[in-house]
């Protein structure tokens, strides 16, 4: 979910834009939906599922308006840069240095807001032409305790995205290789319920093999956190296609079967017990935020785009609507899997072997190719949040301290449960909620705040929210904050039943 998704400068039209985003928002959270959709029931999700979404599409306008706001003071600040320069020339030609400071000082701050700038420079100050990720949005606009918050949200985000996946690639591995039949192929999806302490291979229970897996997983992949690594062009057009050929398989096998009369689902209208994971999933599922200054900055023409944005947004709720519904009648809701793929691995589904093992053996692939990016985002973050101006790091903690403090605690918390639906919903339901609700109301609410005060009232951001009223900028940090109470009232009301 995290990381770039181009490198700047290359630009592509809005409708690649479009694609890019789909791809991007619609990952690994949709593999769980299912399963949380047929625990909350097909009403209750649907409804809250359409809610979120107008959220996120809410929020995502504000992180756009404030980018725009950033490339706008950037811009003004060289514009100053510049004129201090000349100035500075100037002075050399007869001007008291004194009377050069007084009067710069004066001007910049009474006397010349930027929008006589803006009259004598480029009418496009508001363009967003440089990528200005989220990090330094928050340093322009937010105080040190503002920032702090920000980077404490986004690594602990980034953490749980890491455990999501050190744990869903040992599990889908276990799931397909493991059977207490013997028959590797066939028994996965078939609704029998496995404990962990079941034999495995021989003397091998399920629980060793997963850490197996999970052993093997980190060896292999958890050097990448130690070296720079950077998503390729062909290696994203790679795992985007794989991804539609997985979800576009599954939605037709779930049909097929349907309109066989051969559905086994009866879905409850709503059960409450099942919100507090499904409003973790949800978010999760709709996370952009973070990413969208790699993903819009390059878009060649932006007029239009907050309506590009909406138009992917009601595609996304299309698309996981469908992949919902049709997975909750297409299965019992005890026979869901965490992870959706894993469904499609039984012989009663689909006999063909080819397919099963693609399904069941996806996440494995999609997952293991985002794993490094994630954790070299991670311990990137790690390092900004410590720089300190001018200093560097010694090279034992740049290079083996951050690292390590980036990959040993995903790595133990998927050591120690393989629950992906909690894994999602609590990920989801704490740092996705800061991310995705809160930091972009802040950010809104400053970054106009900060315009006014330098540009001048009468200015106006040409990429500014559709919701511009303060009341959305309130109705969102009220919601936010109400999710961080809600969802912890759950957890301990459910703890406490226990």
């Amino acid at each position: 979910m995290a990381g770039g998704i181009t490198d700047t400068g290359e630009l592509y039209s809005p409708y690649v834009g479009l694609v890019y985003m789909f791809n991007l928002i619609v990952g690994t959270g949709a593999l769980t939906m299912p399963k949380a959709f047929a625990t909350a029931g097909w009403l209750v999700s649907l409804v809250l599922l359409m809610f979120l979404g107008f959220m996120s599409y809410m929020t995502t306008t504000f992180v756009v308006e404030a980018m725009a706001a950033a490339n706008a003071q950037l811009r003004w600040k060289r514009m100053e840069k510049r004129k201090e320069d000349d100035e500075d020339e100037d002075s050399s030609s007869g001007v008291s240095d004194s009377d050069v400071l007084l009067q710069d000082g004066y001007e910049r701050a009474e006397t010349r807001p930027i929008l006589s700038v803006q009259r004598r420079g480029s009418p496009n100050i508001f363009e967003i032409t440089e990528r200005v990720e989220m990090g330094q949005m928050a340093s322009m606009f937010f105080n040190k305790v503002g920032v702090n918050l920000f980077y404490f949200c986004i690594i602990i985000y980034l953490y749980g995205d890491l455990a999501i996946y050190a744990a869903a690639v040992p599990v889908s591995l276990m799931q397909v290789t493991c059977s207490a039949t013997g028959n590797h192929s066939c028994s996965v999806g078939d609704g029998t319920k496995y404990n962990d302490t079941d034999k495995c291979w021989g003397p091998i229970r399920r629980i060793d093999a997963y850490r197996l897996y999970l052993a093997a997983f980190t060896l292999l992949l958890g050097p990448f956190t130690f070296f720079n690594v950077q998503k390729t062009k062909y290696l994203q057009i790679m795992t985007s296609l794989m991804r539609w050929i997985a979800f576009i398989l599954m939605i037709i096998l779930a049909l097929i079967r349907i309109s066989k009369g051969q559905a086994e689902g009866h879905p409850s209208m709503a059960q409450l017990s099942g919100i507090r994971n499904l409003f973790g999933v949800c978010v999760y599922s709709f996370m952009c935020q973070h990413s969208l200054p790699s993903l819009v900055t390059p878009i060649s023409k932006k007029k239009h785009v907050n309506k590009l944005v909406l138009l992917d947004y009601i595609l996304i709720l299309a698309f996981y609507s469908l992949l919902s519904f049709t997975a909750i009648y297409c299965f019992r809701n005890d026979t869901l899997m965490d992870m959706y793929t894993l469904n499609f691995t039984n012989c009663k589904i689909i006999n063909v072997a080819f397919i099963r093992y693609f399904l069941g053996l996806f996440p494995v692939f999609t997952i293991s190719t985002n794993f490094p990016i994630i954790a070299v985002t991670l311990r990137n973050n790690w390092k900004t949040l410590f720089h300190r101006e001018g200093g560097t790091y010694p090279w034992v903690v740049d290079r083996i301290v951050f690292p390590a403090i980036t990959l040993i605690p995903p790595v133990l918390v998927a050591f120690c449960t393989h629950d992906l639906e909690s894994l999602v919903g609590i990920t989801g339901a704490y740092a996705g909620n800061g991310i995705q609700y809160l930091i972009p109301a802040f950010l809104a609410y400053c970054s106009r705040k900060d315009t006014q005060l330098v540009f001048g009232s009468g200015t106006v951001n040409k990429h500014l929210s559709p919701f511009r009223h303060t009341f959305w900028i309130v109705f969102v940090l009220i919601w936010g904050f109400s999710c961080f109470v809600f969802v912890t009232a759950n957890i301990v009301l459910s703890e406490s039943k226990l």
